[in-house]
C-alpha cells in the first residue's frame, strides 16, 4: 500500500491506518492534477470504512489495495456521509451499485449506509429574486437513508437485468441507509440556526471502531457533519465541509489525527472572482469563505483541538501548489501534512507483533 515516506505518522505495524483516496475539494474537475474527488479510509485490521465518496473513489480503493482478491469493496464495512454535496457522494451509486462486481457481494452482513437526514426546507435563496423553481417539490432535500433507496430505484433496471440474469444479490443483502440521530431540537431550524453549539453524538460501534458526529458551519447546507472514529490504537476526525467550528474543536479533543478541510483566500478571491468584483460577485466570495476554513485558520483550530497532527484535504482548489498549503503551520505546534492522493498513516499504538 502507498505510504507517505518520510512525512507524517508511519503506517508500518500499525493495525489502525488513515487512507487518503481523494483530495480534491467541490465540483469543479480542476486542470492540470490527478487528485480525485474527496474520500477516506480509516483500516482496522482487515476491515475498512469509508468516508464520503468523491468521484473516482472506486478507482482510488483498487489502487490503495484495500480489498481482498482485486475486490476492493470485500472488505468495506461501512460508509460514512459528511453531507450530500456533489462532491461527497457523486460516486456513492458506484459503490453501492457496481459494486456488486467488485467485491461488495463478498461482504459478511450489509454494508451500513450514514450521513446527514432530511434538511426540511430547501435553503434561503441567496441573492435577489426571483428564486429558481423547486426540483422535486415532493421532497427537495432527501436524506442519507431516502437518498440510499432513491439510488436503488434510479439503478433499478441495471439491478433487476444483473440479479435475473446473472443471480448477483439485490440491495436488500448488500447495504442499508441511515440517518445519523442528531437531537430534534438541534436540527429544527435549518435556515435560522444551522450551527447550534452541541457536544458529540455517538451513533454507530462495532467491534472495531466507536463513531461519533457533531454539526458543522457549512451554511446554507445541513445538517453538515463531522466525524470521530476512536478504534483501541486511536482516534482520527474527519471535520467535513465546514467554516471554523467550537463543535469541531470539542469532537477533535485528544485525537491523533484531524483531517480537515481547507480553502485559499487568495484563489477565491483572485483567480475565481479577480477585482474589479461587482457587488453580487463580492457576495459570492464572501458566501465562500465563510462555509470553509481558510488556510490561516486552520492551525489554530487544530492547535485549540490538541492534535498532534493535522492533515489537509479537500483542497480547495485541487490544482493549487503545495507551498501555498503550507501556510497551514502558522498558530499550529504539530505536525503539518498537506494531504495527496493514497496517502497513508498510522493511528496510535502499532500492532503487537
Amino acid at each position: 500500500m502507498p505510504s507517505r515516506g518520510k512525512h507524517g505518522p508511519s503506517p508500518e505495524g500499525c493495525r489502525t491506518r488513515l487512507v487518503l483516496l481523494g483530495t480534491a475539494g467541490g465540483p469543479p474537475w480542476y486542470a492540470g492534477t490527478t487528485r480525485a474527488g474527496i474520500a477516506s479510509a480509516l483500516v482496522v485490521g482487515d476491515r475498512y470504512y469509508l468516508i464520503d465518496a468523491g468521484h473516482g473513489v472506486g478507482q482510488r480503493l483498487r489502487a490503495a489495495e484495500l480489498g481482498a482478491h482485486d475486490r476492493p469493496l470485500s472488505r468495506l464495512r461501512a460508509v460514512f456521509l459528511t453531507h450530500l454535496h456533489s462532491d461527497h457522494v457523486i460516486d456513492l451509486n458506484n459503490v453501492l451499485v457496481e459494486g456488486v462486481a467488485n467485491g461488495l457481494e463478498q461482504v459478511d452482513r450489509p454494508v451500513q449506509i450514514w450521513g446527514p437526514g432530511n434538511r426540511g426546507a430547501v435553503p434561503p435563496l441567496f441573492g435577489p429574486p426571483p428564486a429558481p423553481p423547486v426540483t422535486a417539490p415532493e421532497n427537495p432535500t432527501p436524506g442519507t437513508a431516502e437518498t440510499v433507496g432513491l439510488l436503488v430505484r434510479a439503478f433499478a433496471t441495471d439491478i433487476n437485468d444483473r440479479s435475473f440474469d446473472n443471480r448477483l444479490p439485490t440491495p436488500d443483502r448488500l447495504y442499508s441507509g441511515h440517518d445519523v440521530p442528531i437531537p430534534a431540537e438541534l436540527v429544527d431550524d435549518p435556515n435560522g440556526d444551522p450551527h447550534p453549539r452541541m457536544s458529540p453524538v455517538k451513533f454507530y460501534e462495532d467491534d472495531r471502531v466507536r463513531v461519533s458526529a457533531t454539526l458543522v458551519q457549512h451554511a446554507p447546507v445541513f445538517p453538515a457533519l463531522a466525524f470521530r472514529f476512536d478504534t483501541d490504537d486511536g482516534s482520527v476526525v474527519f471535520s467535513g465541509d465546514t467554516g471554523p467550528s467550537e463543535n469541531l474543536i470539542e469532537l477533535a479533543q485528544g485525537a491523533d489525527i484531524l483531517v480537515h478541510e481547507v480553502i485559499d483566500r487568495e484563489w477565491a478571491e483572485e483567480g475565481l472572482f479577480p477585482a474589479p468584483r461587482t457587488p453580487q460577485q463580492d457576495a459570492i466570495v464572501q458566501h465562500l469563505l465563510h462555509a470553509h476554513t481558510q488556510v490561516d485558520q486552520v492551525g489554530p483550530i487544530a492547535d485549540a483541538a490538541g492534535v498532534p497532527t493535522l492533515v489537509l484535504s479537500h483542497l480547495v482548489p485541487g490544482d493549487w501548489p503545495e507551498h501555498k498549503w503550507r501556510r497551514a503551520q502558522h498558530g499550529y505546534s504539530g505536525e503539518l501534512i498537506v494531504g495527496r492522493d493514497l496517502d497513508t498513516f498510522g493511528v496510535g499504538r502499532r500492532a503487537r507483533r
